[in-house]
């Protein structure tokens, strides 16, 4: 056995995983963001009402946490094709969905084009992740 360069089992088992920066600054930016919508629920249940998200009351919290749960295990890269594969799950329906900026009112459209805009940003780096859980 050699003393040089020994090897941790953290190291070992991040080897052939994604760039641990990477997955960190994803996957804490998706907790924390949906972590935001239970700061505020009702807002965010009524905002999932009105773009006609049905059953808004199981829905809203439910998808918040599934994605404060997918964005951890994106950041600690366990159950990476669960968690990746619930992000791209919930981006995809959310971007398109709550976010459909070609239909909002004049007042709400930048905003609406800026949360769209950053949600495809996220579902771009959720693909990448989704793909590396995938390579064997």
């Amino acid at each position: 056995m050699s003393d040089e360069d020994p090897e941790t089992s953290d190291e070992a088992a991040d080897r052939g995983a994604p760039s641990r920066l990477g997955r960190v600054l994803l996957g804490v930016g998706l907790a924390a963001q949906a972590s935001e919508d239970f700061r505020d629920m009702d807002d965010t249940i009524e905002y999932a009402e009105s773009a006609g998200v049905p059953m808004p009351d199981v829905a809203a919290p439910f998808a918040s946490g599934m994605m404060v749960v997918a964005g951890l295990g994106i950041a600690l890269w366990r159950v990476p094709r669960i968690a990746t594969g619930a992000a791209v799950a919930f981006l995809t329906v959310v971007t398109a969905t709550m976010h459909d900026f070609w239909n909002a009112d004049e007042d709400d459209k930048s905003g609406e084009r800026l949360a769209f805009f950053g949600n495809l940003a996220m579902l771009g780096g959720a693909l990448v992740f989704l793909r590396e859980a995938y390579k064997k």
